[in-house]
């Protein structure tokens, strides 16, 4: 599947690839030495003998090396101690209360309801 890289805000083309599994909005891609946090996802089709049909996949990209915190949590990545009631539990923002971390160190780490 050709894949276009746009980074987020600006709409600038990174790059242009070709993927078999095409991550989803919250994943990070890895590409040799750089890593992308997927921001959105965009389907683009083509019309083909009277039927629409996928031509590519254009990724909104923020440039993002996955935290080391980083953990997979119900089907989704998120940064921090998800059992934290003020965890954003995003893989964006760790919480309100402290957002550079680590939790460990959190005075405020209630656990969630």
């Amino acid at each position: 599947m050709r894949v276009d890289l746009l980074q987020a805000g600006s709409g600038q083309l990174l790059e242009q690839l070709e993927l078999e599994e095409v991550p989803y909005p919250g994943r990070w891609l890895e590409l040799g030495e750089r890593s992308f946090l997927v921001l959105q996802r965009h389907h683009r089709y083509q019309l083909r003998h009277g039927r629409y049909e996928l031509a590519s996949v254009a990724l909104q990209v923020k440039a993002q090396r996955q935290p080391a915190e980083a953990r997979w949590w119900q089907g989704r990545w998120v940064i921090g101690d998800p059992n934290c009631r003020f965890n954003a539990r995003t893989p964006l923002l760790r919480c309100a209360v402290l957002p550079e971390g680590p939790c460990q160190l959190c005075s405020h780490f209630e656990p969630a309801s």
